[in-house]
């Protein structure tokens, strides 16, 4: 990185590479050192500043973090029916997320191969083709090139050397999970159901119809942190004593489980898990032949990069982090139910009174997350140190990290 048109000193430490310490007043790295993250929890540190404050390693990481693994992107109840089509920008890129007429579920680049023109600037029905504003290049709903009027010239919509066949939209890797769209835009890495089989046999009980629960099951957070202090938080139950006194009160630190694989995911677990229920006794309808494992116990689970997952016998729920920027991030949240409103309409109380529940512990982190972006100004943060009990889940996820980006420089 360049900056020779800003004030700066050069601090030089042995055995590390050399930092710049600019007159705003944090460090950059032209190349992090990731080593003492890559280590045992009981030596590591965690992931260096940089890696929250500085934009050339936030683009570092779009490329070798999220664009090179499968990254969650929206979510499919939002295209419900043929012809649905929602675009969405995703680390600055365009993409659109299409329901074709067979049902399937398609991603691609949400740019018209003429001119580059973006194709549909906001969520509606399909009538007929996805039609350029531009000049009026048409596409099906598979991506397909299907119309190029006046190609040729005047009235002339076809030339020999505009091969429709070989014209269609960029099609992203898409792969849909617990109605999560998950992307890979680079379409190197291997299919999720190989990158994420431990972790879907995990929940495989749960593999059955997911209801979303209505417009307050829906709702958005606007952070100002970088996204990975969202995955760090959530990972772990260490805070909920101080964070979350009232989810504390009846699920406590000491009922919780840390959830580790390395190279996967992680996150934590609750072995005492207690159903809402209203005035007159009545909880919210179970998922379908679960085990006794769930009728207390629930399940926390971070997918990497950037997708927060939760289960409990009678609901679910689903986040899926935007990275703005090194110091925003959208949080977008979804709530799911094992049977539908039109068919449980007596339980709508029970899913507002569940959903305002969520939101205000999800409220709780933010000072957390925040404060904690802020404190990676400090110039003489190190990283920080783990609690070798209580802090694997989140160094699973800032080895998980390291282990990318040194891969990508490799």
């Amino acid at each position: 990185m360049s900056i020779s048109d800003i004030e700066r000193r050069a601090v030089i430490a042995p055995n590390e590479p050399q930092v710049v310490i600019a007159s705003g007043g944090f460090a950059m790295n032209e190349q992090t050192s990731l080593s003492s993250v890559m280590t045992d929890v009981n030596k590591a540190n965690g992931l260096p500043n940089a890696h929250y404050i500085d934009p050339a390693v936030f683009d570092e990481e779009k490329q070798a973090v999220l664009f090179a693994n499968w990254s969650g992107i929206g979510f499919s109840k939002d295209v419900p029916e043929a012809g649905d089509a929602k675009p969405i920008t995703f680390m600055g890129m365009p993409l659109l997320m299409v329901r074709d007429r067979d049902g399937s579920l398609g991603v691609f680049q949400n740019t018209c191969r003429h001119r580059g023109m973006i194709l549909v600037e906001e969520a509606q029905k399909i009538r007929g083709a996805i039609r350029c504003p531009y000049h009026s290049w048409c596409y099906g709903l598979n991506g397909a090139l299907r119309a190029t009027p006046h190609v040729g010239g005047p009235a002339q919509s076809t030339h020999e050397d505009v091969n429709m066949d070989e014209l269609g939209l960029f099609k992203v890797r898409s792969f849909v999970w617990r109605d999560v769209v998950f992307v890979n835009i680079d379409g190197n890495a291997a299919p999720f159901e190989e990158v994420h089989k431990d972790l879907m046999a995990r929940w495989s009980e749960f593999d059955g119809p997911l209801y979303h629960g209505g417009e307050a099951a829906s709702f958005q957070l606007n952070v100002k942190t970088n996204w990975k202090l969202a995955v760090e938080n959530y990972c772990e139950s260490y805070h909920l004593p101080w964070v979350h006194p009232g989810l504390n009160s009846y699920s406590r630190l000491e009922d919780h489980y840390n959830i580790e694989e390395r190279g996967k995911y992680s996150g934590q677990g609750t072995l005492v898990y207690r159903q809402l229920r209203d005035e007159a006794g009545q909880t919210l309808p179970d998922f379908a032949d679960l085990s006794s494992k769930w009728d207390e116990g629930a399940e926390y689970i971070a997918v990497y990069p950037n997708v927060l997952l939760g289960a409990q016998r009678d609901h679910s729920f689903a986040i899926v982090l935007e990275p703005v920027d090194c110091g925003n991030t959208v949080e977008h949240i979804e709530l799911y139910y094992a049977a539908s409103e039109a068919d449980t309409p007596e339980c709508n109380e029970l899913r507002t009174t569940n959903a305002k529940m969520w939101k205000e512990v999800f409220e709780e982190d933010i000072f957390v997350v925040e404060g904690m972006q802020r404190g990676r100004h400090g110039q003489m943060f190190d990283g920080g140190r783990f609690s070798p009990v209580m802090d694997g889940p989140t160094h699973n996820f800032h080895h998980w990290v390291a282990s990318q980006i040194s891969q990508a420089r490799a």
